[in-house]
């Protein structure tokens, strides 16, 4: 009978990686965080939620209601975080980006944890770390005052929740079998509240309460979830695993992670409740008629289905057959290889390179000696996962798809690169597992001869230096730093990148 995984031995040394390269991924988000700007005013989107925070910040009750915007499209939990920023530094690029930042190095500590935890090792954590550093989508999100960073920053501690809740069950399971309770019903022993689960719901609701897409990662790590019970009621011979889980698991499972996200995106509002003069606030009587079958529902309630409605035709109808087309516009297919990044901000002149013209440039694009390889990993990732049964791959795939695969339902939409962000740290955390298979292989084959352990280690040695070199290469576009003509052509590796 499987033990459960408590945790490894070596915690504090773990701990003290993780920290290590937090505090290194802190440098590369915290340095010069202030440029670039549009001579002191935000760059590309920050442009709209930038001024939206500030009002928040400014307003009454933390709320959005200037009437100017017409319609305010995205929910407020991003837009307070930026505020926090401002509140603490000012109006500045300082104040607007810093709580990107912020959640942006806390990123790279949870992509350690987590990966050390599938992988038991601290040397892996390490390497995702190492990636999740250079990482240029991770890194532009963390350094712009967008709302992505927030809501990925949410998702992860979600699916960090979710793992170590497999691994509380796992051992609250362990527990009963030692006990002799695990055939004491045919469907397994109960398994009590669950504290991680519930604190992912929360961090779920929080993901929504930033932008709608956080939908599809509540429906996914859902049925993650539901699948970890099943597969761990197998594991301890349970006599019906599957009706276990449906008698057992799935009503606590949708009242977590079905009601609380709910509950939680509803709790954003309570600001636009409060108001006397947010958007929309009463609208029954004006937009809405008083009578009908739904009179019955509170006129606030209604309101708040009026005003969310219109949110959903406006993002309806951000599509190319209506008109809306921009130059650097991408359909979901150039996502995984990063082929059609974003310029978030360019200018050209005399400035500090050493030339008599320069280019200042900030790309959101992915690193390229990571995003190229997400092809191979991904089919990597779906043999271990349907083949070998690596439930570590299934963690990837499940979070990369949720990101991934709901933007082909309607390719009509007007779509962008940074889109593609919340895809960024599990393509990091398959390829550091796809490392860890390197180096387990390279240990394996030592009875065939030493050497394949030494190339693995040497292998995976300079894959990692490559990845930095390439990080530091492309630095000045990700931050925007003056550099001449020539260089600015020598970044530009695709047509498809200008």
């Amino acid at each position: 009978m499987p033990a459960p995984v408590f945790g490894a031995t070596d915690r504090r040394r773990g701990w003290v990686v993780a920290l290590i390269l937090t505090a290194i991924g802190a440098v590369t988000r915290f340095i010069n965080l202030g440029s670039p700007t549009d001579k002191g005013t935000p760059v590309f989107d920050e442009k709209h939620y930038v001024p939206q925070a500030y009002q928040v910040l400014t307003g009454d009750n933390w709320l959005e209601d200037n009437p100017a915007y017409g319609l305010v499209v995205h929910p407020p939990v991003g837009k307070w975080m930026i505020a926090a920023g401002e509140w603490i530094f000012g109006y500045d690029a300082w104040g607007w980006r810093f709580m990107s930042a912020v959640c942006g190095t806390l990123m790279i500590l949870i992509v350690i944890r987590l990966v050390r935890r599938l992988t038991r090792s601290t040397l892996i954590g390490g390497v995702a770390g190492v990636l999740m550093i250079c990482d240029g989508v991770s890194f532009v999100s963390s350094r712009t005052g967008l709302l992505d960073i927030f809501q990925i920053f949410f998702v992860l501690g979600a699916l960090a929740a979710i793992v170590c809740d497999r691994d509380q069950m796992r051992a609250r399971m362990h527990k009963a079998f030692v006990e002799g309770r695990i055939d004491d019903s045919p469907y397994g022993p109960r398994l009590g509240f669950r504290w991680w689960r519930f604190g992912a719901a929360i961090l779920l609701g929080l993901a929504c309460g930033t932008k709608w897409s956080g939908i599809y990662f509540v429906i996914a790590f859902a049925l993650l979830s539901l699948g970890f019970d099943v597969a761990t009621r197998r594991a301890y011979l349970v006599q019906r695993p599957w009706r276990g889980v449906v008698v057992r698991d799935l009503i606590p499972t949708g009242f977590s992670l079905g009601i609380t996200p709910v509950l939680v995106y509803l709790a954003t509002f309570a600001p636009w409740f409060g108001s006397e003069t947010a958007v929309y606030r009463y609208e029954v009587g004006r937009q809405i008629g008083t009578g009908g079958p739904f009179s019955w529902v509170p006129d606030a309630w209604r309101s708040l289905w009026y005003y969310e409605s219109g949110v959903l035709e406006f993002h309806s109808n951000l599509t190319n057959s209506a008109g809306n087309h921009h130059p650097w516009e991408s359909k979901p297919w150039t996502w995984p290889m990063s082929l059609r990044p974003m310029l978030y901000y360019i200018e050209y002149g005399p400035d500090k390179c050493g030339e008599s013209e320069c280019v200042r440039a900030m790309m959101f694009i992915g690193t390229p000696i990571l995003w190229w390889l997400a092809l191979p990993m991904l089919t990597w990732a779906l043999w271990r996962m349907v083949i070998r049964r690596d439930w570590r791959y299934a963690v990837v795939l499940v979070g990369y798809g949720a990101a991934f695969l709901p933007w082909f339902t309607n390719l009509d939409r007007q779509m962008y690169f940074f889109y593609a962000a919340a895809m960024a740290p599990f393509l990091i955390m398959g390829l550091a597992l796809c490392v860890g298979d390197i180096l387990a292989a390279g240990r394996r084959a030592r009875r065939n001869g030493y050497e394949w352990k030494v190339i693995s280690v040497v292998g995976v040695s300079i894959y990692l230096g490559l990845v930095v070199l390439n990080f530091m290469w492309m630095w000045p576009i990700l931050t925007g730093e003056p550099i001449s003509r020539e260089m600015w052509n020598m970044q530009i590796w695709l047509p498809s990148w200008s």
